[in-house]
């Protein structure tokens, strides 16, 4: 089955929002087995919509429609796909009451124009909303599926997850089961050198590398009937990938690496705090982005100036003269401090320089240092990063959260 997802809204074409739902709705056509093969973005033109449906309908079996569902005069959706198949739009008297009783629940009068919200196109399959006002609908017609979804991501993932992906499962008898690994501390190209004849031998299960935000993700994908089937088919696969790569594997799931690193502090029962210079926070954030690092984060320091290093960490004067701030002797003094002042089992320090201005021949752009302490040690590494501002602080926080993974998988 071929796919094209077609976006409606002006806002789109103006770049006021991304685009997310073709991302998150690609994914998982895929892994129904439906190939999607266009994304077609169109303003609320009826027009313009009615032709780039006809062309979709020309080089598609599914056309699956985000956004237009709601109930003012720019959304045009639902009446534009009804008119250009010729189908009657009539009320669905059970999506009226439920529209209602939202606005009833929320104290809130419901407005005239809400009702074009319960018309549907005749014979069609209603896709129930739990999180909004606007239905969605499926359309069988010629030998071709046409399926009206709302824009929001939060009503359309559910939507999708709940009534549409069930419906096409019936429909294809098979599902495409897949596992994301994350790797981290290798180049891609060599990463693809230690498993070329595994990539070259691929059939199914299928193998996809790709390089995103500074680290690789494997995917391994599998087409078959049902999830067991597909775990039975990936894990060989997997073992063979993970013979080649090891510990430079860090999650078999799509875990980020803060997700995985929180995970390991709480089991091991090591608490921890941070210090950053040029990472900003960025570290700080990605750990307290993950529900439950609060058991195990202490407490995090950004400390940008030489006056904060020293006020805040005890570093000392002398070593930011003769060293600088960036600087491994100034990285060690930092977590030194910061795990004398906080009484951590674990601690992170990070300075460098993120540019584009600041480096100097001796310390250029992209060069980086991380201290770790872990129960009395301390180890500092040096890096020497490439990229934009944003990239070099990205990977940075990586490398610290990586370090701090290997050692805690160390310990007893």
């Amino acid at each position: 089955m071929i796919a094209e997802i077609i976006a409606v809204g002006t806002e789109l074409l103006m770049g006021q929002i991304a685009n997310t739902n073709a991302q998150f709705l690609s994914r998982r056509l895929n892994d129904l087995g439906i190939s999607v093969y266009y994304h077609s973005v169109v303003g609320d033109n009826p027009k313009r919509l009615e032709d780039s449906l006809k062309i979709a309908l020309e080089r598609a079996n599914l056309i699956i429609t985000t956004g237009g569902l709601g109930p003012t005069q720019d959304d045009i959706t639902k009446e534009t796909i009804a008119s250009a198949l010729g189908l009657k739009l009539v009320l669905h008297e059970e999506t009226h009451k439920n529209i209602r009783c939202f606005f009833e629940r929320r104290n809130r009068k419901m407005q005239k124009n809400n009702e074009k919200q319960a018309y549907l196109p005749e014979n069609g399959i209603l896709i129930p909303n739990n999180q909004g006002t606007a239905p969605g609908c499926i359309v069988e017609t010629d030998n071709k599926i046409i399926v009206m979804l709302p824009g929001p991501p939060k009503e359309l993932i559910p939507m999708f997850e709940e009534t549409v992906f069930p419906y096409f499962s019936k429909k294809t008898g098979q599902i495409i089961g897949s596992r994301l690994l994350k790797v981290f501390g290798i180049g891609e190209s060599e990463m693809e050198m230690r498993i070329a004849d595994i990539l070259e031998s691929q059939t199914n299960p299928t193998i996809a590398p790709y390089v995103q935000d500074g680290e690789i993700v494997i995917r391994v994908t599998a087409r078959c009937h049902d999830e067991a089937e597909a775990e039975k088919m990936i894990m060989p696969v997997i073992e063979k990938i993970k013979a080649r790569l090891g510990d430079l594997i860090y999650a078999y799931n799509g875990e980020n690496m803060e997700e995985v690193v929180v995970e390991l502090l709480k089991q091991k029962g090591v608490s921890l705090s941070v210090a950053e210079s040029c990472t900003g926070g960025m570290l700080s954030a990605r750990i307290i982005n993950v529900p439950g690092a609060s058991d195990i984060f202490e407490r995090g320091y950004i400390t940008y100036s030489n006056y904060a290093k020293i006020e805040e960490l005890g570093v000392s004067k002398d070593t930011l003269k003769k060293y600088g701030a960036v600087s491994s002797q100034t990285a060690v003094e930092m977590v030194e401090g910061l795990v004398k002042k906080t009484g951590t089992r674990a601690g992170i320090s990070i300075t460098g320089i993120a540019g584009p201005g600041g480096g100097t021949e001796e310390k250029p752009v992209g060069l980086v240092f991380i201290a770790l302490y872990i129960d009395g040690k301390v180890e500092c590494r040096e890096f020497n990063l490439m990229g934009d501002r944003h990239r070099i602080r990205n990977v940075a926080s990586l490398n610290a959260l990586n370090m701090l993974r290997k050692k805690l998988i160390e310990l007893q």
